[in-house]
């Protein structure tokens, strides 16, 4: 097997700093520099990005809440991010809390939904604001132009006229002037008139070039008509990091039509704080009762809410409503609302350690990101994990996501071990991408369960030296997410459409038991490329296979199969006695099959940290 270059990532430079943060008792104004000086806020880290050789730890039994970007690595030094301390694993969580009565309020009996913030004190901005350049982008078959001219006081008016509307927001952007920094909320209050009536959707302040990272996301609640009328946009911060240079953005593709003409014109611009209410400026991909006791269900519109449990983030309001049969808050200790955002974003990232960390209640990935190289991630619990909506198809269907560590598009030279991963939307690990090149990536010694799948996998250029090997995985496709996916379909192995050159392709020494379609799906036959064998498994009545054309294998089936390709010819299948399943101890007892056999003649599945 070739070994990665992990070494590499243990040099540690002579003038890294260590810092620390302590949720309770830290201060963001100390250096952070010692326990007795550490930092509180997961915004003091992100503000404060570490450098090349730093460690950056957080205390142990605190918990965050928010994104964590980390900074970067170099080739010769490595970036760590992990513990200090004594008690439970740090928590970072990408959620927003909603326990509190106050913070709901009854509409009708059994229809309830979260208050809003109501706007403080404004503080006007400079007249440059309205001065600003206004510019129009269009892709794919859209056409539209957006024209400057001076208006009253020198305000500028852009006028945007649309020759050919678009079918995705993207299709059509206007660009507007360049938005400073602001903490909380900016509120933009315009002249407005629209050829066609219209209400503006997909407004925020977005980074102008890529990574095109999103600062803040908008609302106009008013609909643009001919006659001119004053409309305000509220923008709402959602990010720590302040992307450079940053803009105002519509989206407006998919909500013109063809021949509409829009006119702007910026009057006044004002930053203000919110007081009070539920600031839920992303999707709600999940609601999070009691740590788990029960979860919400998503839909897709206040009509839909026919169950108690069922629930309808609108985005236009930037509110949850929620059918519960009293205030849910009263009826429940914990109310968590995961928010769409990778809970740790590593895009770009090289040479990064994260160790011994808690992530959960992220309704995106738990790690994600894209471009990444020498990413380890060791020792971490990932759990709750995804169901934000993702984008909504030409046929009206929404489409959700969320995996629990992705390595996303070009990703080389990664690894994750001795991790545990449970209550995932989509996929526990997987490393995809288009027209990428994905090599020399590693998972081991991981333990999974109630994940949709296990493991996932697709690309389309080059993929070479994938290993997965001493991972226990268990109950593919029983997590919180099953039931109200629109595409259930459990298995501990998803390969959907795999046409990359495939290179060195290793899955062995696994534990699969149990799943709700099929222990390994390929939509692609691609077995001639893949080294799949010294497994343990257990799928009882369902394929261990479904390949391309829903060719479904049977373990009865299997040696058939094998005389044409060489696929867990040396695995074993049955159950296997776990220590204790119910506590989720995946331990093999001693009585169980599959404590040897392995390539190397030891024992199946995850051999490091199967317990607390």
């Amino acid at each position: 097997m070739k070994m990665l270059p992990f070494a590499l990532s243990l040099c540690v430079s002579a003038t890294a700093a260590t810092y620390y943060v302590d949720s309770s008792a830290g201060n963001d104004a100390a250096d952070g520099l010692s326990p007795q000086t550490a930092w509180q806020s997961l915004a003091k880290v992100n503000r404060s990005p570490a450098q090349p050789g730093d460690q950056v730890l957080f205390k142990r039994g605190g918990l965050w809440r928010g994104n964590l970007r980390p900074g970067k690595g170099s080739l010769d030094h490595v970036t760590r991010y992990a513990d200090y301390g004594e008690g439970p694993l740090p928590i970072i969580q990408g959620s927003i809390a909603a326990d509190d009565p106050a913070l709901w309020e009854q509409l009708r009996p059994g229809l309830w939904r979260t208050t809003t913030p109501t706007i403080g004190e404004r503080t006007a901005l400079d007249r440059e604001f309205r001065t600003g350049h206004w510019a129009c982008y269009f892709e794919a078959d859209a056409s539209a132009h957006a024209f400057n001219h001076g208006g009253e006081k020198g305000h500028v008016v852009v006028t945007l006229n649309v020759s050919k509307a678009g079918t995705h927001r993207n299709h059509i952007q206007l660009w507007g002037p360049v938005v400073p920094y602001f903490d909380d909320t900016l509120i933009i209050t315009l002249r407005a008139r629209s050829k066609m009536p219209i209400k503006l959707k997909n407004i925020d302040v977005l980074q102008e070039q890529t990574p095109w990272r999103r600062f803040a996301n908008g609302r106009c609640d008013t609909e643009l008509r001919d006659e001119w009328q004053e409309i305000e946009i509220v923008l709402n911060r959602i990010s720590e990091i302040t992307p450079e240079p940053m803009k105002l953005h519509f989206g407006l593709g998919n909500q013109l039509r063809d021949g509409e003409e829009i006119q702007l014109q910026v009057l006044k611009a004002e930053i203000a704080n919110k007081v009070g209410g539920l600031e839920l400026a992303t999707d709600v991909g999940n609601i999070i009762f009691d740590h788990g006791k029960a979860c919400g269900w998503k839909k897709w519109g206040v009509d839909q809410l026919d169950n108690v449990g069922d629930y309808y983030y609108a985005p236009d309001e930037q509110c949850v409503y929620l059918r519960y049969d009293g205030n849910p808050a009263e009826l429940h200790k914990s109310i968590e609302l995961a928010m769409r955002g990778h809970v740790v974003n590593h895009g770009g990232r090289k040479n990064i350690l994260f160790e011994n960390l808690a992530i959960r209640y992220g309704a995106s990935h738990g790690f994600g990101g894209g471009s990444s190289e020498r990413i380890t991630i060791r020792g971490c619990d990932l759990y709750y994990i995804g169901g934000a909506h993702q984008f909504t198809r030409p046929d009206g269907k929404p489409v959700r996501f969320g995996n629990g560590i992705e390595f996303w598009g070009d990703a080389k030279d990664n690894l994750v071990e001795n991790c545990r991963l449970w209550e995932i939307y989509d996929a526990a690990l997987t490393n995809q991408g288009r027209e990428d090149t994905e090599v020399n990536i590693t998972y081991r010694n991981n333990v999974i369960w109630n994940a949709e799948f296990s493991f996932e996998y697709w690309n389309r250029k080059l993929t070479e030296n994938i290993t997965f090997v001493n991972n226990t995985c268990v109950d593919a496709g029983y997590g919180w997410a099953h039931a109200q996916r629109p595409d259930p379909n459990g298995a501990h192995l998803m390969f959907y459409s795999n046409r990359a050159k495939t290179r060195n392709f290793i899955i062995k020494d696994n534990i699969f038991v149990q799943t709700t379609h099929a222990g390994m799906r390929m939509d692609l036959d691609w077995l001639d490329a893949i080294t799949l064998d010294y497994n343990l498994w257990h799928v009882g009545d369902k394929p261990i296979y479904r390949l391309a054309k829903n060719n479904r294998i049977m373990l009865e089936q299997l040696p058939e199969l094998q005389k044409q390709f060489p696929v867990d010819v040396h695995s074993q299948f049955g159950m296997p006695v776990f220590m204790d399943a119910a506590k989720r101890d995946y331990r093999l007892a001693p009585d169980s099959i599959g404590r040897s056999g392995a390539s190397d003649g030891g024992p199946f599945g995850a051999r490091a940290r199967l317990k607390d």
